[in-house]
């Protein structure tokens, strides 16, 4: 795993009240202080929010701002220099390795709810998405009825397959549901036919669809399996110094020019590696959730 210095950003840093480092042994502070290193957990296949280019960069909008957060831990700690610690994380494995302590904070889209509140710590909300499905346009299917009997891909370890299981029981669909180990693995069964669907995060999987060789191939559905919620940075469970930290600095790029500039940057203009663009405003709701960053506790 690579490091790098992390260089001083031009945002301005107000260092948060908050009290003078714990000496519990999860405290995510002290362990950054005396190793002058800051693990970041990210995907190596999850744009435009974490991805990994052909020639190694790891790039995406939360790793954006988890930069702007990495110089916030740097200059609250008087560091002369902060070191990442890249640690690649998938759905299955991230909320292992943050409670672990592999990974400090994991920059990516993981969706904040009340049942994983209960086991990690997460920031202040940095987007906002919904569950939706994707299929091949030739299998003609518009809606959850026409999923019936047949089988649906989702990756384990992600709020989606939890809700396509509950929405499966309570319908009585007879879908079978085809766990995978990663979305990528998802993608590929529906693109070759062994699966009439793949159920995901909205956003991910219009990101998804434009990548591939023929996106007019692919259909997103207009029927969604969830109200939107949330995604967050992820902390372990209880540090509650260290995500003072982070949603300061948060707080600052959000309620700043910086955040119209990040979200431009991967929502409405061409991203590496192949120029995708996702041509996607900021929604109202994400944008009031900026002007006015609070917890979600829902």
């Amino acid at each position: 795993m690579h490091k790098l210095a992390i260089a001083v950003l031009s945002l301005a840093w107000i260092p948060p009240s908050v009290p003078a480092l714990a000496q519990e042994t999860n405290n995510t502070l002290k362990k950054i202080a005396e190793t002058h290193v800051i693990s970041v957990g990210y995907r190596e296949a999850e744009p435009p929010f974490s991805y990994k280019t052909p020639d190694g960069q790891i790039i995406g909008f939360s790793m954006d701002l988890c930069n702007h957060v990495v110089e916030a831990v740097r200059q609250y700690l008087k560091l002369d220099k902060l070191s990442i610690d890249y640690v690649a994380a998938t759905s299955a494995t991230r909320f292992v390795l943050v409670k672990s302590g592999k990974i400090d904070i994991e920059c990516a889209a993981t969706t904040n709810n009340a049942e994983r509140r209960k086991i990690v710590g997460f920031s202040y909300p940095h987007f906002t998405t919904a569950t939706q499905f994707m299929t091949r346009r030739q299998d003609d299917i518009i809606n959850l009825q026409g999923l019936a009997g047949r089988s649906v891909a989702a990756a384990s370890g992600t709020v989606n397959i939890d809700q396509l299981n509950a929405i499966n029981r309570v319908r009585q669909l007879n879908i079978g549901v085809i766990p995978t180990k990663t979305n990528s693995e998802a993608f590929d069964l529906v693109t070759d036919g062994r699966a009439s669907a793949f159920v995901w995060d909205g956003i991910l999987l219009a990101a998804m669809i434009a990548q591939a060789p023929d996106p007019s191939k692919f259909a997103l559905s207009e029927e969604m399996l969830s109200p939107p919620e949330p995604y967050g940075l992820l902390m372990r469970h209880g540090d509650e110094e260290f995500r003072t930290v982070v949603n300061t600095a948060l707080k600052q790029v959000f309620t700043s020019f910086e955040i119209e500039a990040i979200y431009s940057k991967w929502f409405l203009s061409p991203i590496p590696p192949d120029g995708m663009n996702l041509n996607l405003p900021m929604s109202p709701t994400l944008k009031a959730a900026f002007a006015v960053p609070t917890d979600y506790l829902e």
